[in-house]
């Protein structure tokens, strides 16, 4: 790894097209986490079937396991604004889907399914494009500035989505929270309009598709920390990611399953994840420090989740939560911006695309086995088992890189 990032003094915020870019990131995050929100409360209040949750966090996380590389290759041949423009206005187009089932009576699992289907499909699309911009609105050395300010704002909204959801739930409807989802995604069309200007970025020479795909997946693998940094991503899904995306299904099972409750344990979420985003964005060192950081918190995560074995009530599965929240959030953004720093502007939207493949895709197969496993032996139980095995796999790979740093040392 290169060496440690030279600090930089001075907000972001001052750049040209910073605030219009993050304006946009505030209000189509927070329509991201309300639309997740009601999917996974649809999902439960239809059926009352952990499976049935399990499926619907899979098929919202699935297309990014199955497509983010192609577009990924996509992201590294198009001008990124323009694209994410694209994503937004289809899923403002979502949530207005959801509004006319609603109103027509005609909502059901089916439905629920297949918006769960688009909506993941074009989150999917959207996320290269947005890595691939971030390079174009500020210089390297405030890179992980963005990035930590991101991963605020994801986590705030990851509060305040869900609690605004419950609420319009309880007190309005939830044809009336889709059509908010709607309204915000299309205020963060307006803003991303608004960017100019933007840093020149390398692009990746013209050729097929699959050529272009097969070049991104060599550049992966013949760079030893990249590698390293994606495994460990995957780590990270399938721990902290899978569980969160259960908690509709946690909640009915270990507390009493109410939209408040839900939103008390999501919001516990986000604080611990915000305040990851903080403590990130506080750091000073460069690769090294966050690479250290990224094991201690995977690893402190997956003992934390044992937890889940004495906890049995709100505050204790709120801690728990929180914590788990805390530690994934920091994993994620540390290896975020690891690969953001190592790798090529040209390569950028198809190795960021693998790391969108790691980080949301593994969790829709995590889901949807722990879906399985919980209804087989039970929701303890089965955490029990993710915690081990995640431990086991961070262990084994903190070996690998210690053998790998000790031969670069002879």
């Amino acid at each position: 790894m290169s060496d440690p990032l030279p600090h930089t003094t001075g907000s972001i915020f001052r750049k040209p097209n910073v605030m219009p870019y993050f304006l946009a990131i505030c209000m189509s995050t927070l329509a991201g986490w309300i639309a997740r929100f009601l999917l996974g409360w649809l999902a439960w209040d239809l059926t009352h079937s952990a499976m049935w949750v399990g499926v619907t966090s899979a098929l919202l996380l699935a297309p990014a396991f199955v497509l983010s590389p192609f577009f990924g290759v996509m992201a590294d041949r198009i001008n990124p604004r323009n694209g994410l423009v694209m994503t937004l206005l289809g899923q403002m187009a979502v949530g207005g889907l959801a509004v006319c089932a609603l109103v027509t009576g005609g909502f059901s699992l089916v439905w629920l399914l297949g918006l769960a289907v688009l909506f993941g499909t074009i989150s999917a699309a959207n996320t290269p494009l947005r890595f691939s911009l971030v390079p174009q609105l500020v210089a390297r050395d405030d890179l992980h500035k963005v990035i930590a300010t991101t991963a605020v704002i994801f986590n705030t909204s990851r509060i305040v989505g869900p609690a605004l959801g419950g609420t319009l739930i309880v007190h309005a409807s939830v044809m009336m929270a889709f059509v908010l989802v709607s309204i915000l995604f299309l205020g963060a069309v307006l803003s991303m309009s608004r960017l100019t200007r933007l840093r020149p970025q390398r692009r990746a020479e013209g050729s097929g598709v699959l050529t272009q795909l097969g070049e991104g997946l060599r550049f992966t693998l013949s760079h030893m920390d990249i590698r390293m940094v994606l495994m460990l991503t995957l780590v990270n899904a399938l721990l902290g990611r899978t569980v969160l995306e259960m908690l509709p299904a946690l909640s009915g099972k270990l507390l009493d399953g109410q939209a408040t409750t839900l939103a008390m344990l999501t919001m516990s979420a986000g604080i611990g994840s915000i305040l990851s985003g903080l403590l990130l964005a506080r750091v000073k060192g460069g690769e090294h420090t966050m690479l250290r950081l990224l094991f201690f918190s995977l690893m402190s995560a997956a003992v934390v989740l044992s937890g889940f074995y004495w906890a049995r009530s709100l505050v204790p599965v709120m801690a728990v939560i929180f914590y788990l929240s805390l530690a994934t959030t920091m994993s994620g953004t540390c290896s975020q911006a690891i690969l953001q720093l190592l790798v090529a502007d040209e390569f950028r939207g198809r190795v960021m695309s693998l790391w969108a493949v790691f980080s949301m895709g593994a969790p829709a197969l995590g889901s949807l086995l722990m879906g399985l496993v919980v209804e087989w032996v039970g929701f303890v139980p089965g955490l029990l088992g993710f915690a081990g095995m995640a431990l086991l796999m961070t262990l084994g790979l903190w070996r690998v890189k210690r053998q790998q740093t000790q031969a670069a040392l002879l």
